[in-house]
């Protein structure tokens, strides 16, 4: 497995990150992994990627977000912007310094969000997205818009909302200062202008992000090359051998 480094960040912290240089022609754009909440580096879908990278010599780049897997930090300061900025360090500082051109994004549900904001910010080094189960404007439309009174009242109150995870006998921990940061970037209700191609992969029996806002996130993408796949049986995860299959068939069909 490729060796763990760690980008310094200015507001004194570092990303840990893992880096492979494209072997291969250098015109191959290189590819990047933007992981979930909670979520790390080390994962199924990125740990694959990374294998089909290094078979066909393109780069390739997996990383944790601030407070994420190997890189430090109190979660309850991490914010959509702080992980944005994590996502373009890397997009500048470790793809760029390699010598890579464009990249393809790929991001696995809120990793998807990021991965959405960063083409937005540097159109110019995005060669594609594709987007897992994207949960897009999560804070607002899967989170909070899901609460009832009393719990919106205790999150309000308290700063925190904890609530079972399907993953992890730890509840995931949603604080206020997540959602209200959030609102700085919400990109749903509105065109979408994506300078580059858009794969969406979603499963239908995703408790989590319902297809149905991967519809609406498909509907707001102004960019005609854009395909949404729903798989009928596929969960949020998506990490089945099938599942990896269809990702690794995606991205490198951009």
């Amino acid at each position: 497995m490729t060796e763990i480094a760690h980008l310094p960040q200015p507001a004194g912290y570092t990303i840990a990150y893992c880096h492979t240089p494209a072997s291969g022609p250098t015109q191959s754009p290189g590819i990047v992994f933007c992981g979930g909440f909670r979520s790390d580096m080390t994962g199924t879908k990125a740990i694959a990627l990374e294998q089909a990278a290094l078979a066909t010599g393109r780069g390739f780049t997996r990383f944790d977000y601030f407070a994420h897997g190997a890189s430090p930090g109190d979660f309850a300061q991490g914010s959509i912007g702080r992980w944005l900025e994590d996502t373009l360090a890397i997009l500048d500082r470790v793809t760029q310094d390699a010598n890579q051109g464009a990249q393809i994004l790929v991001g696995s549900s809120m990793g998807g969000w990021l991965a959405t904001l960063a083409a937005l910010k540097r159109p110019e080094r995005v060669a594609g997205l594709v987007l897992i189960a994207p949960a897009l404007d999560f804070t607002e439309d899967l989170l909070l818009a899901t609460l009832t009174p009393e719990q919106r009242a205790a999150l309000e109150r308290d700063g925190v909302y904890r609530e079972p995870s399907h993953y992890s006998e730890q509840p995931y921990e949603f604080h206020w200062h997540l959602i209200a940061e959030g609102r700085q970037h919400l990109l749903l209700g509105k065109p979408i202008a994506l300078p580059c191609p858009v794969r969406i992969l979603q499963g239908m029996q995703d408790p989590d992000v319902p297809w149905q806002h991967a519809l609406r996130i498909a509907e707001s993408i102004a960019q005609p090359d854009t395909h949404l796949t729903l798989i009928k049986d596929g969960d949020h995860r998506l990490s089945r051998p099938q599942d990896i299959d269809l990702l690794v068939e995606t991205v490198l069909g951009l």
